[in-house]
Order: C-alpha cells, then structure tokens, then sequence
C-alpha cells in the first residue's frame, strides 16, 4: 500500500505537469511580481481569478497590490510615474478604444458646454483613476469654472457618479466616454464634453522584467471582462481590456 501511494502521487504530479503550460514549466515554476495599483478594496477573489486567468495562458504571476517598481516585473498603473517609462499595455474602454474623459448631463437640462456648469452640482469619482476628476476638473478651469467644493458630490465609483445624476441630485457626472456611453440613449443622457485620448493607464514594466514576463504580457493582451467581471474588479469601471500601444 505504501508503494501505491507512492505511485499514486507521482502519476498525480506528472498530470499536473503535463497540463501546465509549457511556458511555466520551462522556467522552474517561479512566478514573476505583478503589482496593480487597484481602484477597489482588494478581494482575494479577484485576486484568485485574476491569476488562475493567467497561468491558463501560460503566466505564472504572484499579484500583488501595491506600487514596488523594484520588484515588480509589471505593473499596473493609473499614470506613468518618471521611472517607468513608456506604457506596455494600455487599458482600454468596452469600444475597445483608448479612454476618454467626459462631463455627461441630462438631455433636458439644456447643457451646451462646460461653461453653463457654473454654480452646478457635480459628481465626481474618488482615486487616482485621471479619469475620475482631475482630467474632468481640468477641462473646468480651462472654460473659467472653478465651482466651491462644497457642489462637489464624490462617489466611489462611475456606477454611482451617474447614479447621482439620474437621479437629480446633480447637474453633471465625470465619466469615461466608453462607459457613459451604453447608458445614453436608454437614460436620455449626453456627453457635453469630450476630453483627449488618455494612453497613460495600463502595465508598464518594471525592474524586475525579464523575458519571462512576455508570457505575461502577452495574456494579460487577451484578457476581457466580458469573460470575468470578478477578475476585474480591482481596475477601473471603464477597463474591459488591455492591448499593446502600438496595436491601437
């Protein structure tokens, strides 16, 4: 019975071997450093299906939520940071495109720009997500509004920042273009201004890349989450996908 055993868990072990990727076996099985700088209170859920997602494609990753640019292979990250170089990955909207920042108002609130925003109330999103307030903020000040902060409403989310505004409790919502809009036409709502393409958000690599971490990249170019929205929960509402830079 002990040599059954025995034999038992090798057979069991040679399975598991052959059913790994060959691009995790190839390196001794030692995972690489991930590190995500997250919008959300880190699950262990999304971090568990974040990672079985990538090792079904070959990358055996450690996630780690936090910023250690010394450590990390990849990182991902809500803006570039000096040391970091150009993005690897940029995250992109359900349309597939890059984000874009947007002010989304009522239909019949009459808003025809930025500058009829004066004294209005306002939802913003809380983080360091551009998206979320200072690319929306910036395009304030540029059309000479400066509201006080008390008309600010800070949400935790984009779900909740329009949430604000259909149900009237404010003027405007920042939002992202791709996000904002499924929810016009049914909600009777418009983007009253159109920010630039942002192309700074995604994984960026860091000192601790080596080649290993191509498997890695190149899974992470295939992740949806229209597949696992749990997965997803630690990036942006607005993030459905990631691709390289030069493929957009």
């Amino acid at each position: 019975m002990h040599l059954g055993y025995r034999h038992t868990q090798a057979l069991a072990f040679t399975a598991l071997l052959l059913c790994m990727p060959a691009a995790i076996t190839a390196e001794g099985l030692q995972p690489i450093v991930l590190t995500i700088d997250s919008v959300t209170r880190v699950t262990d859920v999304a971090r568990y299906r974040l990672s079985q997602h990538l090792a079904r494609q070959g990358c055996l990753a450690e996630i780690r939520f936090n910023r250690e640019p010394e450590a990390a292979a990849l990182m991902f990250s809500l803006s570039a940071q000096d040391s970091q170089g150009t993005v690897v990955l940029s995250a992109k909207n359900r349309d597939g495109d890059w984000p874009r920042s947007v002010w989304v108002t009522r239909r019949t609130a009459g808003v025809r720009s930025v500058s009829d925003l004066a004294e209005r109330d306002l939802a913003t999103v809380a983080g360091r997500d551009p998206l979320a307030s200072a690319l929306p903020l910036a395009a304030l000040e540029a059309a000479g509004v400066y509201p006080a902060p008390a008309r600010f409403y800070e949400s935790g989310d984009f779900s909740s920042a329009l949430g604000l505004l259909l149900h009237n409790n404010t003027h405007a919502a920042a939002s992202e273009a791709g996000f904002a809009g499924q929810f016009l036409e049914s909600r009777d709502l418009v983007i009253t201004w159109l920010g630039d393409p942002v192309k700074s958000v995604g994984w960026y690599r860091g000192n601790g890349w080596s080649e290993q971490a191509l498997a890695c990249e190149e899974a992470l170019g295939n992740l949806r989450r229209a597949d696992d929205k749990q997965a997803f929960e630690v990036f942006p509402e607005w993030v459905h996908g990631f691709a390289r830079t030069d493929d957009q």
